[in-house]
C-alpha cells in the first residue's frame, strides 16, 4: 500500500525546518498522480506536452500559482527567481511554476518577476482539480508566506492595476482557485504534497529546496558569499 507523501505541519514557519514526516518513503503509486500524468501542459510557444513528461527523467519542483495577477504569486514568483541555476544543476533538480491562465501570459509574468526557470500553464485547470487544490479562501488558518512583502489592501490594488492597464481586464485564471506545491519524480513518485489554504499558506522555498536536495538560497538583503 502507499504511504502519503509528506506535507508540512502547521507549525512550519521556520525555512529551514524539516516537517516531521520528511523522511517517508516516496508515493510511488499514487492515483492522482497518474491521473494528472496525462493531462496537457502548455508552455509559452503554444506548445503543449503531458504533465508527466516534465518530471519523469528527473526530479522536479512544481508549483502552482493562484493566478498571474495575484501580488502573493507575483512577490512569490520573485523569491523562486532568485534561484541560481547553478544550485538546480548541482542537485539534478527542475524548477517549475504552472498557472492558470492563457499561455500568452506566460512571457509578460516572467519578464515582470524576473523569473528565469520552467514555465506552463494549465488553462482548464483539470490538474489542480485532479490533486484537489481547493477554491476559495480559508482565513480561519494563520499563516504568513516570507515572501509575501506587501500588505492585502496595497497587494489588491497593484493585482486589479495590472489588470486594468493590460490588454484587457483579465484575471488570468480563476481569482478563487489556490495553488499548491509537489516534489516528483524521477518518474511517478510523490517525494512533497501541500496544498494551500489560502493566498499567503506558500511554503517557504528553503524548506522546498531542502527536502528536494537542493542548496538553500538567501533571500535576505544582506550579500551572499559563494565559495569558489
Amino acid at each position: 500500500a502507499c504511504r502519503p507523501a509528506p506535507t508540512l505541519s502547521r507549525e512550519r514557519e521556520g525555512a529551514s525546518a524539516l516537517p516531521p514526516s520528511a523522511g517517508a518513503p516516496p508515493q510511488s503509486c499514487s492515483p492522482r498522480l497518474r491521473a494528472a500524468a496525462r493531462c496537457p501542459v502548455v508552455d509559452a510557444g503554444g506548445r503543449s506536452v503531458p504533465f508527466a513528461a516534465l518530471y519523469g527523467e528527473r526530479k522536479a519542483i512544481v508549483v502552482f500559482v493562484r493566478n498571474f495577477l495575484c501580488y502573493t504569486c507575483k512577490e512569490y514568483v520573485e523569491d523562486l527567481a532568485k534561484v541560481p541555476k547553478a544550485f538546480l544543476q548541482e542537485a539534478n533538480v527542475r524548477l517549475i511554476v504552472i498557472g492558470q491562465s492563457s499561455y500568452h501570459h506566460i512571457k509578460t509574468f516572467c519578464s515582470l518577476t524576473g523569473y528565469t526557470h520552467e514555465m506552463y500553464v494549465d488553462p482548464q485547470r483539470e490538474i489542480y482539480k485532479t490533486f484537489g487544490m481547493k477554491r476559495g479562501e480559508n482565513n480561519n488558518v494563520s499563516v504568513r508566506s516570507p515572501h509575501v512583502k506587501s500588505n492585502v489592501l496595497l497587494g489588491s490594488i497593484k493585482s486589479v492595476w495590472r489588470a486594468m492597464t493590460g490588454p484587457a481586464f483579465d484575471f488570468q485564471g480563476d481569482p478563487a482557485q489556490q495553488g499548491g506545491t509537489l516534489i516528483l519524480g524521477p518518474g511517478n513518485e510523490v517525494h512533497f504534497l501541500h496544498l494551500d489554504k489560502n493566498r499567503l499558506d506558500h511554503v517557504p522555498i528553503n524548506t522546498v529546496l531542502q527536502l528536494a536536495g537542493v542548496k538553500p538560497v538567501n533571500f535576505t538583503n544582506k550579500p551572499q558569499i559563494i565559495d569558489i
